[in-house]
């Protein structure tokens, strides 16, 4: 069975780690009525994607 020969250190540990954290969500700007979206999806205010109205949504 495969045994650590030597304990790993707090430092060696972290470096493996590095990667593992949560990134923060992008969000832009919708051109049509400004609020904020997520990139490459539907406007959940307006219906709007990619300059064209997708759902009609009633205010």
């Amino acid at each position: 069975m495969a045994v650590p020969k030597r304990k790993t250190t707090p430092s060696r540990r972290g470096m493996r780690r590095s990667h593992d954290a949560l990134k923060v969500e992008a969000f832009h700007e919708c051109p049509n009525c400004g609020e904020l979206k997520r990139p490459h999806n539907l406007c959940n205010a307006c219906g709007h994607y990619n300059g064209r109205e997708i759902v009609a949504v009633e205010i």
